[in-house]
């Protein structure tokens, strides 16, 4: 089969490997669209921490070509629609048995980021992908590959705002309207909450108004804590969400917090720059700072159920959807400031 192969910085190849050798108790999917992550782009540019040659790409989706002989084959018919989650969980250390996978003791020295003398990476940059079988969602309905590939990361943002526990009438502020930002504008609202955000590029601001942010500001423009403090009557959010990578901003999005409110860092602090934090005012106004990485088992079934129902569209954050042969030109786009998600096509 062909796959995308990160052999070193800037260099994603289109190469033959060896089709998965499918196990028992596994599905072989075969990739129709895969999304370009932050985490893709940090491994091309030479920021990765994990083992090449790697295999790109977990926000994959497809049909299912075959199954193992153990696996059911009326829940997992051949051409059904599929996608995949995506973290390879143990289930038996301390934190799967919490339901909490996603922080699974193993998962860091898994193959899938650490394959001296293999191949690591999740694998959907290829044309077919094994998975096991319990970590295999279908699709009932006709929903496009490119948008089904956006199940993953809407993950991650339902497992954020479930974490921050948005309620009915909550003040909500999004900082960074980007693919991720703009994601928690669709979830928030459907958790019925008043959404404003933070984002200095006027295109994202008015595209986060037409689809119903009440307000949204710049922050190069304002004191963006002041501008929160204005627009809830002088208490700030209930919920801020960072979507950001910068250190400072983390740092301002506790401040616009109030009393009692939570504040989620949902993006990882790219550089990791310590940040200064007012601890007595996080004790004397109970206020909370959470974090959120990757989806659990019940947030991935959840955004497969949004999508598959259709109560969230997400095709306006798609900017382009290309041939995995043009693999170069996917990775420009992707990593311009200015774009969404940008999503490659296989087995089309």
């Amino acid at each position: 089969m062909k796959a995308l192969v990160l052999d070193k910085a800037y260099n994603y190849k289109v190469k033959d490997v060896e089709l998965p050798i499918l196990q028992d108790d596994e599905v072989l999917i075969e990739v129709k669209a895969s999304g370009i992550c932050t985490n893709d782009l940090r491994d091309y540019k030479g920021g990765s921490i994990y083992s090449l040659p790697r295999i790109g790409g977990h926000e994959y989706s497809g049909v299912i070509h075959s199954v193992g002989s153990k696996v059911n084959k009326k829940r997992f018919a051949i051409g059904k629609r599929a996608v995949a989650y995506i973290i390879p969980a143990c289930g038996e250390c301390y934190f799967c048995k919490r339901n909490e996978e996603n922080l699974c003791e193993d998962v860091p020295s898994s193959k899938t980021f650490q394959n001296e003398g293999g191949i690591s990476g999740f694998g959907g940059f290829a044309e077919y992908v094994a998975v096991k079988a319990r970590d295999v969602y279908i699709y009932e309905n006709e929903v496009p590959f490119e948008i089904m590939a956006m199940t993953e990361p809407l993950a991650c943002v339902i497992s954020s705002v479930n974490k921050c526990n948005v309620q009915f009438g909550d003040d909500v502020v999004i900082i960074g309207g980007g693919y991720m930002g703009l994601l928690h504008l669709l979830v928030a609202q459907r958790k019925g909450a008043r959404v404003f955000l933070s984002e200095p590029d006027e295109s994202r601001r008015k595209l986060a108004i037409s689809y119903g942010c009440t307000a949204a500001f710049d922050p190069t423009k304002y004191d963006v804590v002041d501008e929160v403090k204005k627009l809830t009557d002088g208490r700030g959010a209930e919920v801020v969400f960072d979507t950001t990578s910068i250190a400072k901003v983390a740092q301002q999005a506790i401040e616009m917090t109030c009393p009692g409110g939570r504040c989620m860092l949902f993006s990882s602090i790219h550089p990791n720059t310590p940040i200064a934090l007012d601890a007595g005012r996080v004790h004397s106004k109970e206020i909370e700072i959470l974090g959120s990485v990757s989806p659990t088992v019940p947030t991935f079934n959840q955004a497969v159920l949004m999508l598959d129902k259709k109560i969230i569209d997400p095709e306006f954050l798609i900017h382009k959807v290309l041939p995995f042969t043009d693999v170069d030109l996917a990775f420009q786009e992707a990593l311009k400031p200015d774009t969404f998600k940008v999503i490659m096509k296989f087995n089309s």
